[in-house]
């Protein structure tokens, strides 16, 4: 079996987890590869014993790989998804710090967890990207996202005006510091944190929900994720800021972006003890009223 692990840093609350996983995959004889500079890091800062591991440092390497192994935060998490791109490598998110819907593998259950997936008691979930487009290339090395695309105001108090189309349509001109268009796995991201809706992944939607809005009517609005949104960007400022996922660009206000679902997933490895809505509760601590 081959292993990719991929992250960036780690705390010395996780350098003994860190020491366990790498001594399972080796009690299972895994072939074990570690992205570069995550390597350089284990090495010289937690005192990782990386003598039989080999390293990678593009997505071009992850040849014959069967699980692609994300350590860190959700953050770290969505740039995994630049290297493992449309391979299929199912993915694994473990947490190496607090609160994390993608990376929810914990500490304390990661040693169950790397027996449950050696032994394949696990299941595939697909989850969605969208797919961005514009005529400047912006985002082009891998114009896609597994939890939002956002425009929002860059370096000014004034509030931006974007128009939104839904499938041609004009949805509503939104006065506002900016806008998300999230998938379902962005809605416990970005998108919840404004007023979004939460949707369970499997769900063919997308939510286009405004950042501080100007008008109080104006609400959150779920759509089918088989429509193509456009939008652009008016505003005094003239340069404003675009993110997809945890990259972004600044732009100007002649850009028009189409955002729509890719024709490739991702596929989330899930072990047979985890449960969306378990995680909703645990995370956003739903019942941690003494009442219930």
């Amino acid at each position: 079996m081959r292993i990719a692990l991929f992250g960036w840093t780690i705390g010395p609350i996780f350098y003994d987890s860190m020491n366990r996983l790498v001594e399972i995959l080796h009690r299972h004889q895994t072939d074990i590869l570690v992205y570069a500079p995550f390597l350089d890091f284990l090495q010289n800062e937690a005192g990782i014993d990386t003598g039989k591991i080999s390293v990678f440092h593009s997505d071009k390497e992850l040849v014959e790989v069967d699980f692609f192994l994300s350590i860190g935060g959700d953050g770290t998490f969505l740039e995994a998804i630049t290297f493992v791109r449309d391979s299929g490598i199912p993915m694994v998110g473990i947490n190496s710090g607090r609160l994390g819907f993608l990376a929810d593998i914990a500490q304390a259950e990661l040693e169950f967890s790397m027996e449950q997936l050696f032994a394949g008691k696990f299941i595939l979930q697909p989850r969605a990207l969208l797919k961005l487009e514009n005529e400047f290339g912006l985002f082009s090395n891998f114009p896609y996202a597994l939890n939002e695309f956002t425009v929002h105001k860059q370096d000014s108090s004034q509030m931006i005006t974007v128009h939104v189309e839904v499938g041609g349509d004009l949805l509503n001109t939104y006065w506002a510091d900016g806008l998300i268009v999230s998938t379902p796995t962005g809605t416990t991201a970005y998108s919840l944190s404004v007023g979004g809706p939460i949707i369970t992944p499997g769900s063919a939607n997308f939510v286009i929900a405004p950042i501080a809005p100007h008008n109080l009517a104006i609400r959150p609005v779920v759509i089918s994720d088989s429509e193509v949104v456009t939008l652009w960007v008016e505003g005094r400022g003239g340069r404003y800021m675009a993110s997809l996922d945890s990259r972004s660009a600044p732009f100007d206000t002649d850009m028009v972006w189409k955002i729509s679902k890719s024709d490739f997933h991702i596929n989330v490895l899930k072990f047979e003890n985890q449960s969306f809505y378990e995680t909703l509760r645990k995370k956003l601590l739903w019942g941690a009223d003494k009442r219930n």
